[in-house]
């Protein structure tokens, strides 16, 4: 019988991704080498939080060559979870609308730059410290959640990508075309309001994939995609980095420096 992996079980170490140089291969890997940089996006049962991490070849690609360790290892989780969103379950294609909520975040930012790299006219809602950060990032709207309704001024979304939930994904069914689809990484879209508007919903899990990270790590060596760093904190204060992502907004990607 397999093993299964429970998030409860403990002791349990904590994070998704790394970026760091290969200690040692498996006898069966013939893609890295010892030396070689790379990153990853880690499964549950194994955890970045660390100095040392085994992870598996095929859900590991060489590090973008213009990213130091740090800004690399800022990239997995957020970026191949937007990647995932936006194309595998979204299905963008060029000049379709896309609107992203919490377009400012660690996701959020990637999802913004992705959308924009593939020819979509990309739409967004952030705080208003954001704004000129996500307009720096290519969106070509974008709206001030606190002090402005976003279904005020869009209509015929093909697109909605949700990283909010709760009111700002109801609200959202109003400014999708018909059609359409919500996609969230953090609620089910109501399956009643979907067909209603002959629309679709769709709540996603992140899976590892070393091939989209390959593909990532191209658009960033290329320019055409940054990363943003919010805080840098040791390894020995793990702790507080995750009160900072409990207590705080952060725009980008809090990271973990090991040495």
């Amino acid at each position: 019988m397999a093993a299964t992996f429970a998030e409860d079980r403990l002791p349990l170490t904590l994070g998704r991704d790394f970026s760091g140089i290969v200690e040692r291969c498996g006898a069966r890997v013939d893609a890295f080498k010892p030396g070689d940089a790379v990153y990853a996006l880690l499964t549950p049962d194994r955890g970045g939080y660390a100095e040392f991490v085994a992870a598996k070849a095929q859900d590991c690609a060489a590090k973008p060559k213009w990213l130091d360790h740090l800004h690399a290892a800022a990239v997995p989780l957020a970026a191949v979870t937007a990647w995932q969103g936006i194309f595998d379950h979204g299905g963008l294609r060029a000049g379709e609308r896309i609107l992203i909520h919490g377009a400012a975040g660690g996701v959020g930012h990637f999802a913004v730059q992705f959308a924009k790299a593939n020819g979509a006219t990309v739409y967004a809602t952030c705080s208003e410290r954001d704004i000129d950060f996500v307009q720096s990032l290519g969106a070509d709207k974008v709206i001030d959640y606190e002090n402005q309704r976003f279904e005020d001024t869009l209509r015929d979304i093909d697109l909605v990508y949700d990283l909010v939930a709760g009111d700002t994904q109801e609200r959202s069914w109003s400014v999708l075309k018909q059609g359409g689809i919500i996609v969230s990484t953090l609620q089910q879209p109501s399956k009643q309001k979907a067909a209603e508007r002959n629309a679709r919903g769709a709540y996603y899990m992140t899976k590892p994939d070393g091939a989209q990270l390959a593909e990532i790590g191209l658009l960033i060596d290329a320019g055409a995609v940054r990363v943003e760093i919010g805080r840098v904190f040791a390894l020995r204060q793990a702790a507080d980095a995750e009160r900072a992502l409990e207590e705080g907004h952060v725009r980008g990607k809090i990271v973990l420096k090991v040495a």
